[in-house]
């Protein structure tokens, strides 16, 4: 009797994200990515809600743990139902949980802040809203950075996707003036006509990987890997690379108002033409207090040949800035944070009551 043989199908790949639509958007353009380098393989998508989708009340600078936007899909992906992870960059904490690792991150888009105005109104930048204007934004590090330059604005805070934003912004009874946004969730909404000025230095440094894509992954899952590593922009991963060690280092979360911004030119590319030996890394860090009254900044340029060497320059910024006045800053807002959790938690007792 002759034998009978099986060939095994290829593996499906899952990719898994929050269930907004720029999350949905952003999976959809590493997947497209994905099936493009892999023509040969399939790729599945799956969308769930986390801890931060489900708290819209709270300011994210009272949510108090790092992992409220990825908790949910990491338990996910560590029991196998999914096999990556498509992240808001900015949004996945500097240290992972145990057997998981970002593989790889999708070429940046521009990372800077813009203003979205009040439909109708006539204003297109902060200069010109009249004293008194409601500006909302659910980030402590754009409000402390623009209440050293406008004084006579006030900052509140606003919650939800950007959907929910954009219609509390335009509600008629609604307070905001305007909204302060990231531009590549804008710009990847397709909703550029919205957007009336760019936020960009010296006026706010925008947050570590803000306009990145990154990959998540099981760090043993090598065949994934390879695939992620395929479709991975160098020159994004190094700079993206250097401002999440400076953050490490200060061991700030989501909600601590630390502000980069970064460029990085590569010099020498590899034989193939795919990677890079040499690039020139300039990297810009600043911490400044709540009020806005303080602040350090600090900038180094350096020429870079790994990964690893950026991620040096980044922690080099961090122990620079934390010499320089940022450690006093952090340990005030920290705890500044503690005290307001608190004192949230007593409240809520006292209503339960």
């Amino acid at each position: 009797m002759a034998a009978t043989t099986t060939t095994a199908s290829p593996r499906k790949f899952t990719l898994a994200s929050r269930a907004s639509q720029l999350a949905q958007i952003q999976t959809n353009i590493v997947r497209d990515a994905l099936a493009a380098a892999h023509p040969s393989l399939t790729f599945d998508t799956s969308f769930m809600t986390t801890g931060g989708d489900h708290n819209q009340s709270q300011a994210l600078y009272l949510l108090g743990g790092k992992d409220y936007w990825t908790k949910e899909l990491e338990v996910a992906l560590l029991e196998g139902r999914v096999d990556m992870l498509v992240h808001s960059f900015k949004d996945v904490p500097t240290t992972l949980p145990a057997g998981c690792e970002i593989a790889g991150v999708v070429e940046r888009a521009d990372p800077v802040d813009c203003l979205v105005v009040r439909k109708g109104a006539g204003w297109k930048t902060l200069e010109e809203l009249p004293d008194g204007s409601v500006v909302g934004t659910s980030s402590v590090r754009r409000v402390a950075q623009l209440k050293r330059k406008f004084p006579k604005l006030v900052f509140k805070d606003v919650r939800g996707n950007l959907n929910t934003r954009l219609a509390k912004l335009d509600a008629p009874d609604g307070p905001y003036a305007a909204i302060i946004l990231a531009k590549a969730g804008m710009m990847r909404m397709g909703w550029a006509e919205r957007i009336t000025s760019d936020l960009g230095p010296p006026t706010l440094l925008h947050a570590v990987s803000q306009g990145a894509i990154g990959i998540e992954i099981r760090a043993d899952d090598d065949a994934a890997r390879a695939l992620v590593r395929a479709v991975s922009h160098a020159p994004t991963e190094w700079a993206c690379r250097a401002e999440r060690a400076c953050l490490r280092v200060l061991e700030g979360g989501c909600s601590v108002p630390v502000g980069v911004h970064s460029s990085l030119v590569p010099v020498e590319k590899d034989g193939e033409g795919e990677g890079m030996r040499k690039a020139r890394l300039e990297l810009v860090g600043a911490v400044t207090s709540l009020e806005g009254d303080r602040h350090v900044e600090h900038k180094i340029e350096a020429d870079v040949h790994s990964v690893e060497e950026a991620e040096a320059i980044g922690a080099k910024m961090a122990q620079v800035l934390i010499a320089t006045g940022a450690r006093a800053i952090l340990d005030e807002i920290i705890a500044d944070r503690e005290k307001k959790i608190e004192l949230a938690k007593v409240t809520d007792e006292k209503v339960d009551a």
